[in-house]
């Protein structure tokens, strides 16, 4: 059976697609997903590079065009030269995902503002600034795409993630605002906030997983969320924008 987001297409033929912790679990599917839509992908990465030329290689056998980078989201230098490299590679820019983030743990009290600033950095920063660094080639494009990444902890609090919590909900936010901001240049700007994605993570990332708290009664797929991705920047999704999308198997009904 194919997975969601993976059927053949070319509804993105001669575009280019940058998204952010593609080496692996979300980010690849989204990669993948929008490979097999005829994209060509910039495959960007922290540290997972070997991961990451992994997931090149798999674009490539699909018959689209890829390349590895890495940048350390939490070092606007890093990004802006990331960024500058796909240019360099790829000469345009039609749909950025901002997959990547950290999702770090602890009781409130024990949090410094070191770590607190950390999260911000990586997970809130990172957007503007990879947002503000692509919007020239967005620009360009006439028609570019911006996809970010709430979570359902924005969505409902987590008890040792209130700075998981404040940089999603300002990812929130800053989506609706860029779609207001950026709409006279044709530039959509939309936010897919997932719930518990059958996903490896780090050792002490895992959140514990509650299946009686959702009522489809099991975790999604990575491959669930790359669908609903592809749908938000391809034809499908041409009349979105400032819109954050729930998938969460039905975890809460009500919105941010």
């Amino acid at each position: 059976m194919t997975e969601p987001g993976m059927q053949k297409g070319d509804e993105f033929k001669g575009k280019v697609a940058l998204v952010t912790g593609a080496a692996r679990n979300i980010g690849r599917a989204i990669a993948l997903s929008l490979a097999s839509g005829g994209a060509k992908v910039a495959v960007v990465t922290r540290a997972d590079i070997d991961q990451a030329r992994g997931v090149v290689q798999e674009i490539k056998a699909l018959g689209s065009d890829a390349e590895a980078f890495t940048a350390d989201q939490g070092d606007p230098a890093q990004i802006r030269r990331a960024v500058d490299e796909v240019m360099a590679k790829f000469g345009r820019l039609d749909i950025l995902v901002l997959n990547a983030a950290i999702r770090e743990h602890a009781a409130f009290e024990d949090i410094s503002y070191e770590d607190w600033r950390r999260v911000l950095a990586t997970d809130l920063d990172s957007t503007f600034v990879y947002t503000q660094a692509c919007l020239p080639a967005l620009k360009k494009a006439g028609d570019g795409v911006i996809v970010t990444f709430a979570g359902v902890t924005a969505l409902l609090g987590q008890k040792g993630r209130p700075h998981v919590a404040a940089a999603k909900h300002g990812i929130v936010g800053l989506t609706k605002a860029l779609a207001q901001d950026l709409a006279e240049f044709g530039i959509r700007a939309n936010c897919v906030s997932p719930g518990q994605i059958d996903t490896s993570r780090a050792p002490g990332t895992e959140r514990p997983t509650r299946l009686t708290e959702i009522p489809l009664g099991r975790k999604g797929t990575p491959f669930e969320i790359a669908g609903v991705v592809r749908t938000l920047c391809g034809p499908a999704g041409a009349y979105m924008t400032g819109q954050t999308i729930h998938i969460n198997g039905g975890m809460s009904n009500s919105g941010v």
